[in-house]
């Protein structure tokens, strides 16, 4: 019966927790609050340097308060895990102890079972002692329930707590790779910072004009799908036009291919419709890795990519878009040719890009709501 008891309050400890992290998570959980509050807020205000690089700040310290609440999840599961090894060798050494109490009980439940009453009342001394002989049969017998049952508990519990283990292990290793990705996140944003005090030269005028300069190229682009001239259909892999710089210097800063994709009128990531290719990556340096669809290039050979789509150094400029810039930059080291990377019917225009440039586009509709967009061409 002690060793029941022992057992009942070893159980007691798998029910009351209590996160020794709680008050430090929820901490930085109100401040992460805090900053997107104030990060929210700023959305609505007039777009000036200032306000940019305020905004910047902040959102710089929500990542980093993001990677410090990561970073203290991660450790509360470590603390978890050595917890729960240490309960669950407990609780091995508790059933492998039942198990043998209940082995014994097996054996003298069996001597027990094999002495009738009938033999009882002739071994006893008396009516009180049968009784008595009896109900310690009785009790006996309730005993040995009581253990299968404390067993049974101890297996499933034993089985419980694996189970747990391996679910906070997961969930340990699932917060390591968003530890890394919220790392990268932040060095990137460091970076944005970086940019944007680079191109604008911490200038307010300058700042504008950049901000003009991109949204005059969503104008034209926009215009260039209402007004563009219809040249004919194209086969996957025809030449289309070459690799310009037109728009200069109000909507573009150098020679390169700007391919957007826009799916039913709506940003989509162009590289979702690409082949797989391992390319130059200049923006972040080294070489990345882009495509997950069926359709060609649309450039050939070595290709530089200058600017991907998504979140970006420059993704200050694009506040028309909620700073995503909405295509690929690219440029190829050994061909300037642009050929279509899937069947379609091609359109053709040239739209003014702010005021004082005149941009060419191409595109080509290839059916099913999908467009792709070829800017700067020559």
């Amino acid at each position: 019966m002690q060793k029941i008891l022992t057992f009942v309050c070893f159980l007691a400890l798998f029910i009351i927790i209590t996160p020794a992290w709680a008050q430090e998570i929820q901490d930085l959980e109100k401040q992460i609050g805090e900053l997107k509050q104030k990060i929210d807020t700023a959305q609505s205000q007039e777009r000036t340097l200032n306000t940019e690089i305020s905004s910047m700040d902040n959102t710089i310290k929500l990542t980093g308060l993001q990677i410090v609440e990561t970073e203290t999840k991660i450790t509360q599961l470590g603390d978890e895990i050595v917890d729960l090894n240490h309960k669950i060798d407990n609780l091995d050494t508790t059933l492998s102890e039942l198990s043998e109490l209940l082995l014994n009980r097996v054996v003298t439940s069996y001597k027990l079972s094999r002495v009738s009453y009938i033999t009882l009342l002739f071994q006893a001394n008396g009516l009180t002692d049968f009784l008595n002989r009896a109900k310690y049969i009785q009790l006996a017998q309730e005993h040995d329930r009581q253990v299968l049952t404390q067993v049974q508990m101890a297996k499933v519990n034993y089985a419980e707590q694996k189970n747990l283990r391996e679910q906070k292990k997961a969930q340990q290793e699932q917060l390591k790779i968003e530890l890394e990705a919220q790392k990268t996140k932040l060095n990137q944003q460091k970076k944005a910072k970086e940019a944007l005090l680079a191109q604008t030269k911490n200038d307010e005028a300058t700042y504008q004009k950049l901000l003009q300069q991109a949204l005059a190229e969503k104008q034209a682009l926009e215009a260039a799908i209402v007004s563009g001239v219809q040249v004919g259909p194209v086969k996957k892999g025809d030449p289309i036009a070459l690799v310009g710089n037109t728009g200069y210097p109000a909507c573009s800063t150098g020679a390169h291919l700007h391919f957007e994709v826009q799916k039913n009128n709506q940003w989509t990531n162009p590289g979702d419709y690409l082949k797989s290719k391992t390319v130059k990556d200049d923006q972040n340096g080294g070489t990345a890795t882009i495509g997950g669809g069926d359709w060609d290039w649309p450039l050939d050979g070595d290709i530089r990519i200058t600017q991907h789509y998504g979140k970006t150094p420059y993704s200050w400029r694009y506040a028309y878009s909620g700073g995503i810039h909405t295509g690929i930059d690219m440029v190829s080291d050994t061909s300037s040719l642009i050929r279509a990377p899937k069947d379609g019917t091609l359109y053709a225009s040239s739209q003014n890009c702010g005021g004082s440039s005149v941009i060419k586009i191409k595109y080509i509709d290839h059916g099913d709501g999908v467009i792709s967009f070829y800017l700067h061409v020559q």
